[in-house]
């Protein structure tokens, strides 16, 4: 049976993770445990997290209210109605505007059904996502974290969560994906709880963002830069990294208001 997440397990993976593995304890400890980062299944969310691929989630939301307005609704119906032009036309690519499309004529062709996919286990349900023009494993991964609330599933490429790997063990270069993968399969079966560990994490810290890439360029977009400066060095080793309890309570209020910075590689 495949492990969902809900409040109480979300509870129990942060609570193993804590025991585990002393950095993301640490994280827990400054910033709280995350909130349940989640989406609704189905098509709306697909094509927000399309659009979100390469780009901000802010520019990514822009664009999904742009195809709002033109199709009066997000559905399968009314978006393989319109022609790419017409999607084009309200700002997407043509590369965004051929695989929403695509997508949406598969469903109403009866080709995929998104709902199908709760059925099936994460290997499974991956393949057949990825079976889908503009769905990448990055793209695939993120659908099944957040819209169907797998457990143990690792968003490989995600540039945040690169970013805040190397910040949280405190490495001197960027990780590579072998040495991303080790780390990340000593979290199993909460690989998706410590993605949400180490996102609450990255929005939490105030950093300098430097530009990062783990791959082919080509391949990645880059963290937003920060304006606010990085702390200068670690924190003394006498002074506790537990905050107040208003001071987690406020970093945990901020945090979940905020989404993780998802759609930030290709695919």
């Amino acid at each position: 049976m495949t492990l969902q997440l809900t409040t109480e397990t979300l509870a129990e993976g942060v609570a193993e993770l804590a025991r585990r593995d002393p950095h993301l304890a640490a994280v827990v400890a400054r910033h709280g445990a995350p909130p349940l980062w989640d989406r609704p299944p189905g098509f709306e969310t697909l094509v927000q997290i399309i659009l979100e691929q390469q780009i901000s989630l802010s520019a990514g939301r822009a664009a999904y209210g742009r195809l709002e307005r033109l199709a009066g609704a997000v559905t399968p119906e009314r978006v393989a109605a319109l022609a790419e032009s017409d999607l084009r036309s309200a700002g997407l690519t043509r590369q965004k505007s051929s695989y929403i499309r695509g997508l949406a004529v598969a469903i109403v062709a009866g080709e995929f059904d998104p709902s199908g996919l709760t059925e099936m286990d994460d290997e499974s349900a991956r393949i057949e996502l990825i079976k889908l023009r503009g769905v990448g494993a990055w793209t695939a991964d993120i659908y099944l974290l957040m819209a169907l609330g797998r457990a143990d599933i690792w968003p490989s490429g995600d540039l945040a969560l690169v970013a805040a790997i190397r910040e949280v063990k405190r490495m001197r270069s960027i990780p590579n994906l072998d040495r991303i993968g080790g780390i990340t399969r000593a979290w199993s079966p909460w690989r998706a709880v410590a993605a949400r560990v180490l996102w609450h994490h990255y929005l939490s810290t105030p950093r300098a963002r430097v530009r990062i890439s783990v791959a082919k360029p080509s391949s990645r977009r880059t963290p937003v830069p920060s304006r606010r400066r990085a702390p200068k060095g670690p924190q003394p080793a006498g002074r506790s990294t537990q905050p107040s309890r208003a001071k987690a309570a406020a970093a945990s209020s901020r945090s979940a208001a905020r989404t993780p910075r998802g759609g930030r590689r290709r695919g």
